[in-house]
């Protein structure tokens, strides 16, 4: 498993992440949210984050920070951080508005725009944490 565990120690992460976030929701709204096992886009933690830091904490581990490989995987985890904190999360806004407006404009059911897209900060944050120990976890067993 050692030979391959740069591409499956992210999806086991990916995998914890995703059970995290049904349970939290789940709690949260009292019954059970399956959708969020295979939905990844918003809430706590950032599935997104999880993944593409625990894939460049492995890479770190693996190559050293002075790699090239390192520097790539560093730079697209970087972007991915950004986008699901700015872009993703401002969309999920204005996903909103548009739908309140088109309510209020006709009261007929019309197919929504989905809402929850990006994260807020502290999601993220959470989301590389998470990251960080599953990869560091398994780095250390194998």
């Amino acid at each position: 498993m050692s030979k391959y565990k740069l591409l499956i120690v992210p999806f086991i992460a990916l995998i914890i992440c995703q059970i995290i976030k049904f349970t939290i929701e789940s709690i949260r709204n009292k019954k059970l949210m399956f959708e969020r096992l295979f939905n990844g886009s918003g809430g706590m933690p950032s599935t997104h984050a999880t993944f593409s830091v625990s894939l460049t904490t492995l890479i770190m581990y693996e190559c050293g920070i002075s790699s090239p490989i390192f520097s790539v995987a560093l730079i697209f985890t970087l972007i991915v951080l950004y986008d699901a904190i700015g872009v993703r999360y401002e969309t999920g806004l204005q996903a909103t508005v548009i739908n309140d407006i088109v309510n209020k404009i006709d009261k007929k059911k019309h197919m929504t725009l989905k809402e929850k897209i990006g994260h807020k900060p502290l999601e993220v944050f959470c989301g590389v944490i998470l990251g960080i120990l599953i990869s560091t976890i398994f780095n250390i067993i194998l």
